[in-house]
């Protein structure tokens, strides 16, 4: 008799087990995207889950922009005085180094020019001897004052010329302390005022230029930067100083490696930010304008995840399985962050608290989910 009862206690223990479960499965299974498997079907699926764990991951974060140029980095050259081209040998893209004759002018306005400049010259000195010659008589009463005020008008008035035409001079490259009668040309050379090269070339040879004409247009490579445009809820997860790699659609093999120099606290419309940042080696073939996509690296943080092998994509969304009983599963949909070593962040973790998730087996459970046959 004492044999019976504990025999009886376990049965109908075990009972009441079976049942608890029954109403789990039989609840599970009407629940949206829900399945209640067999136990041999159990069995063949080889189902095993697990927890959501807490992983360090270093995320990144995907953005697009163009390369940009600040304005004191971008030249117009112009030419002071009006001119033809004779001759240039720049192109677009063509690298140039500080110093080099970019392009030569001619114009007959350049020899009248240097001509007045010699001329006046010769004349100051006439009226540079003829001044203190009036000022010495002048002193000795020799010369009446208005005679040495008129040598003295026409010495000021001829410096005052020469130094006017000195400076037009260096406005086309001309030195006027070296210019002689055996040196006049009716050419003028225009140098490149940096090491960088060509973005734009607007003239061609024969073409008469005037003050106003832009001819070249000239990129200094020295601040060249990477204009980003982030969107706001990534903003935060920016700094200064932080490292990204940059690539263009058309060789996605080639990295360039940046630094973020500066972040706008300018929201637009479209609910992002620019992020300015600076090549570590800059390429020359790297030309205004041109569209780059950008990987920023972030550092590693702790996040809750899931292995890969638990994720199923369908319909264009994520979804994971979740077992609600010992044979009662639910595909549920989740939102997934950076991953690493095999691992997924899951955004919406609050979601999964407490729940068991399928990380082996689970494409088996979505096939015999949508084979199921509708109720």
């Amino acid at each position: 008799m004492k044999k019976i009862i504990p025999i009886c206690i376990a049965f109908l223990l075990a009972s009441c087990q079976t049942n608890v479960e029954k109403v789990q499965q039989e609840e599970s299974a009407k629940m949206p995207n829900s399945l209640v498997l067999s136990d041999a079907q159990l069995k063949s699926i080889g189902v095993k889950t697990t927890a959501l764990t807490f992983k360090k991951i270093s995320g990144l974060i995907k953005v697009n922009g163009k390369i940009d140029v600040p304005p004191q980095n971008l030249i117009s050259v112009s030419v002071a005085l009006g001119g033809y081209l004779k001759s240039t040998k720049l192109l677009p893209g063509m690298h140039i180094s500080k110093g080099e004759v970019i392009a030569v002018l001619e114009d007959q306005q350049y020899i009248q020019l240097q001509q007045d400049y010699l001329t006046t010259k010769i004349k100051l000195q006439t009226s540079e001897q003829e001044f203190q010659r009036q000022k010495d008589l002048n002193e000795s009463k020799a010369a009446s004052d208005k005679v040495f005020q008129l040598a003295k008008a026409d010495y000021l008035s001829n410096k005052v010329v020469m130094s006017a035409l000195s400076e037009k001079l260096k406005l086309i490259n001309i030195n006027p302390l070296t210019l002689t009668e055996e040196n006049l040309s009716k050419n003028i050379n225009i140098y490149a005022p940096f090491d960088g090269f060509v973005s734009k070339v607007n003239v061609n040879i024969g073409k008469y230029i005037t003050p106003s004409d832009v001819i070249f247009e000239l990129v200094n490579p020295n601040d060249i930067h990477l204009n980003l445009k982030v969107f706001e809820k990534d903003l935060i997860q920016l700094s200064i100083g932080q490292k990204l790699t940059a690539y263009t659609n058309n060789h996605p093999e080639k990295k360039y490696r940046c630094e973020i120099l500066e972040i706008s606290k300018d929201i637009s419309d479209d609910r992002t930010a620019q992020v300015h940042s600076h090549f570590e080696n800059y390429d020359n073939t790297l030309l205004p304008g041109m569209y780059m996509n950008a990987e920023v690296e972030l550092s590693n943080k702790e996040v809750e995840a899931i292995a890969e092998s638990a994720i199923l994509s369908f319909d264009a969304k994520k979804y994971v399985f979740v077992q609600n009983a010992k044979k009662a599963f639910q595909m549920l949909e989740i939102q997934t962050g950076n991953a690493e070593d095999n691992f997924v962040e899951v955004i919406n973790a609050n979601d999964l608290k407490g729940k068991q998730i399928v990380v082996e087996g689970a494409y088996t459970l979505l096939m015999a989910l949508k084979n199921k046959p509708e109720e």
